[in-house]
């Protein structure tokens, strides 16, 4: 049930991660603050106070203004006492310092080198492994009888294959990456933490660390043909990169590279289910709809749920001044809803054209792996679509519970190949 009334009550619900499990309830939360209070001041207890920012144009507003708005000191949302825990335990100001912590001049010397492997003609040569591993994993599917969770079967070891493949992870350390990303992502997540100690939140991320720092003395030594190579001997300002800077980018690559892309294709499948005018046309119709199918099924997931800002000196926006040192958060599932830019943004449309969705943020800051995400989920349906006959429900859908990055953590479902 979506809280419409003021603080703390939405306040407090709004950084809830079990809030963030039931689709339908956030959605309604996050509908009604674009049409009630789109910038609006909020102090949950526990957290340092914060903007909210729910409109689509304020939020593409904010990330042009990257002088204005940094990503240090406060690029996601976390507790009080979880980031003076983090920062005690370890002495560093960020547990992870990656693209996501990092503002200009670093931002743009640290982006550029690895930015190649994701875009033009790389990703033509990508192609073939894509397409090959997209058809291994229909092969899991057909191999598992009829009935399975998409999520746990499929959904999440296809992109996971990829982006380990790219960077230079062995297949058999891939569920051990996958373990250690679903601690690091749904921390919150009964399912998938830890546990409830912060400390163990903080190993997680040394057992990365310690993971990669291996990694790195293998590829330093032989260097191969992997962005693992790349990072490992990569220079900045004619040195090489600090541990700390290095296992970032590394952990960024290993996690993200593959939990969105997953969410998606999955939250994606979900939305076909639940629309089947909408699978018929797809099926119907695979190569002239799947561009704009997959950039609708990017826009409903929005599976990256929220990055923060923080503002340099006084700003306007939306009728409020945000003052310097105040942080601002950007509900990308709400921009991606905004009545105001999509027609209908409550109906899934493989044929959409007003596609304008932030899902992979915008600007400078805009997603590294959008184009690479984009390859994999049109390679995974056109195969799906190819050797599937029927696909339906057979069970209730789960949501994992997290404000930062999330999508469906079960989707059962019956089937019958072609």
């Amino acid at each position: 049930m979506p809280l419409h009334t003021s603080s703390p009550a939405l306040d407090n619900a709004i950084v809830d991660p079990a809030c963030w499990s039931d689709e339908r309830g956030i959605h309604e939360q996050l509908r009604w603050l674009r049409a009630n209070r789109p910038v609006t001041h909020l102090a949950p207890e526990g957290f340092e106070p914060f903007w909210s920012v729910a409109k689509h144009a304020h939020i593409k507003e904010i990330e042009r203004a990257g002088d204005i708005f940094i990503h240090d000191p406060r690029p996601t949302l976390a507790p009080r006492r979880a980031t003076l825990a983090v920062q005690q335990l370890t002495g560093r100001k960020h547990l992870v310092r990656s693209l996501v912590q990092m503002d200009d001049p670093d931002h743009a010397k640290y982006r550029k080198l690895t930015q190649g492997w994701f875009r033009g003609e790389n990703l033509v040569k990508l192609q073939p492994m894509v397409d090959r591993l997209a058809a291994d994993h229909v092969d899991r599917l057909a191999a598992l009888g009829g009935e399975c969770d998409f999520v746990k079967d499929v959904a999440i070891w296809y992109p996971l294959r990829v982006i380990m493949a790219i960077l230079g992870v062995p297949e058999k350390d891939e569920a051990l990456m996958l373990k250690l990303t679903q601690e690091l992502f749904g921390n919150a997540d009964p399912d998938n933490r830890r546990s409830f100690e912060v400390e163990d939140f903080v190993e997680v991320v040394r057992d990365f660390e310690r993971y990669f720092a291996e990694l790195t003395r293998a590829r330093r030594a032989v260097p191969t043909d992997d962005v693992a190579s790349l990072i490992a001997n990569a220079k900045v300002d004619g040195a090489l990169l600090p541990d700390h800077d290095a296992n970032g980018y590394y952990i960024i690559i290993a996690t993200a590279g593959h939990d969105t892309t997953s969410s998606t294709a999955a939250g994606g499948l979900l939305a076909l289910l639940e629309n089947p005018n909408e699978m018929a046309k797809l099926r119907a119709a695979p190569q002239a709809l799947l561009p704009t199918a997959v950039n609708e099924m990017i826009r409903w997931v929005s599976p990256v749920r929220h990055f923060m800002r923080t503002a340099t000196e006084e700003y306007a926006l939306g009728g409020e001044t945000i003052r310097a040192g105040e942080s601002v958060i950007l509900w990308y599932p709400s921009g991606n809803r905004d009545e105001d830019v999509f027609d209908a943004p409550w109906e899934f449309r493989v044929a959409r054209e007003d596609a304008a969705h932030i899902a992979f943020g915008f600007g400078a800051h805009v997603c590294l792996g959008q184009h690479l995400a984009r390859l994999e989920i049109s390679a995974l349906f056109r195969e799906l679509f190819s050797r599937v006959e029927h696909i339906e429900l057979a069970g209730e859908p789960r949501f994992v519970q997290s404000t930062f990055v999330g999508g469906l953590k079960s989707l059962p479902i019956r089937y019958r190949m072609k």
